[in-house]
């Protein structure tokens, strides 16, 4: 019932390589997380972005809703023209291709 001399004593006051030492677990776990999760992840949105930039006339792509077609109209701006079937063709945002599956040369329309 009563506390004993040793208990009632308060903890040392901790020291300035303590406190240091304290925080290095959190740093290797942040160094962790960058290199494993956020460097990767930064890496594959360039190369997205990237392959977005690149989409032109006659390329073949897949839409984040697994629409394949194949892109007849590509200005530089935010829509793209996608046919999807003869006669078929849809508007679609730049930034929702997923994939782009093949890469072909337009064709010239000054013959």
């Amino acid at each position: 019932m009563f506390v004993t001399p040793a208990f009632a004593q308060g903890a040392a006051a901790p020291s300035g390589m303590d406190f240091i030492s304290s925080f290095i677990p959190i740093i290797l776990l942040i160094a962790i997380f960058w290199f494993l999760i956020f460097r990767p992840q930064q890496k594959r949105m360039k190369t997205h972005q990237a392959m977005l930039a690149a989409v032109k006339r006659g390329d073949t792509i897949v839409t984040n809703g697994g629409v394949v077609g194949k892109v007849t109209k590509a200005v530089d701006g935010e829509d793209l023209e996608v046919e999807i079937a003869t006669g078929v063709k849809i508007k679609v945002v730049r930034t929702m291709i997923s994939d782009v599956r093949t890469k072909s040369e337009p064709v010239n329309d000054n013959k």
